[in-house]
């Protein structure tokens, strides 16, 4: 016997097109079946949307079926899965609580191409599968999935302190939650934005200070910059940039972008820089992230769309052109 579900793909038009994916019935080892509640849109749905593959990685949904090696999970319960489904779960990154490195992790877009959180249903391990906290909605957790991890990762992991200034480039997405998070955490944070636009919305998020950069030759904060992290797709003007970061500050490049990473090296050198790549958080993190929201009520700013191909291809669109209040979430219809 078998389970067929409904899924929307990436089509080599840029489209996205329903179509199913086919299980067996019977679950095995710690398989979970959920029905999709919530997905968020990210950008990096965007890179595969030609692609032969389901879309989505920022899942919302409802536990209705657990494998017999299941051992946390019931049905009815509530859960959120992102970027990664597996791992090894024996070399040195898994065992210290770095899976997202594991050689052999099992990532969006490079395994399970047949599902993902475009869809009615899904099919994932238990293991990488999160119980959403009571106080946090599914389309307030579906963002958090990918967009609230990659952010909190970046703080939490890296040892972000109460006394640091963090900077936040980019008022978006990413840039957002990343506002959020660092406030909560206690850090003074200061947001660089091009415009005046976004202005009000930084300050009432939680932002302390906010610069629009647009035609600012020489940028001027009450306090240098610890750690800054770069939500936006385009890289900054260093020349504008490193002089407001502290000697042994940390910049966190955080977006998916194609080409190099630049930045001028003696600039970089003679203040002690260091540049911290990072991805999306590993399970512990991704835990604490997720009871952090609850705890201190941190909501992404969500435009909600219906779970269709015409409107996945909206969401879309519009997110192309920068036009998403700040992060789309598809509700199945």
């Amino acid at each position: 016997m078998s389970f067929t579900f409904k899924v929307f793909k990436g089509d080599e038009s840029g489209a996205p097109k329903q179509a199913t994916t086919t299980k067996p019935e019977q679950l095995s080892g710690d398989s979970v079946l959920l029905k999709v509640t919530a997905s968020g849109l990210c950008g990096t749905d965007l890179h595969y949307r030609k692609d032969d593959m389901v879309l989505g990685h920022e899942g919302v949904g409802v536990v209705e079926a657990t494998g017999p090696s299941c051992k946390f999970l019931k049905k009815g319960d509530r859960v959120g899965w992102g970027y990664e489904h597996d791992c090894c779960g024996h070399c040195q990154h898994c065992l210290s609580g770095a899976e997202t490195y594991c050689p052999e992790r099992a990532m969006y877009a490079f395994a399970n191409r047949d599902q993902g959180s475009f869809a009615s249903h899904a099919i994932w391990k238990e293991a990488f599968l999160f119980k959403i906290p009571d106080g946090i909605s599914d389309e307030d957790a579906a963002p958090l999935q990918c967009g609230g991890a990659t952010v909190f990762n970046a703080l939490h992991a890296y040892n972000a302190q109460p006394t640091d200034t963090v900077g936040v480039m980019g008022v978006g997405g990413l840039g957002h939650l990343a506002i959020e998070f660092a406030a909560k955490m206690g850090c003074r944070v200061v947001v660089l934005s091009g415009t005046e636009a976004k202005r009000d919305e930084a300050m009432r998020l939680g932002a302390h200070e906010f610069i629009a950069t647009k035609d600012l030759k020489e940028l001027k904060v009450s306090q240098p910059l610890n750690r800054l992290l770069v939500t936006t797709s385009a890289l900054p003007d260093w020349g504008q940039i490193l002089p407001i970061m502290a000697p042994g500050a940390t910049i966190h490049p955080l977006s998916v972008a194609s080409g190099n990473f630049e930045i001028p090296y003696f600039p970089m050198l003679a203040a002690g820089i260091t540049i911290q790549a990072s991805i999306v958080a590993p399970r512990y993190i991704h835990k604490r992230m997720l009871e952090f929201a609850a705890l201190h009520k941190i909501k992404p700013v969500v435009q909600t769309f219906p779970m269709t191909e015409a409107g996945i291809l909206e969401a879309m669109g519009k997110l192309e052109k920068g036009q998403i209040y700040f992060r789309a979430v598809l509700i199945p219809q």
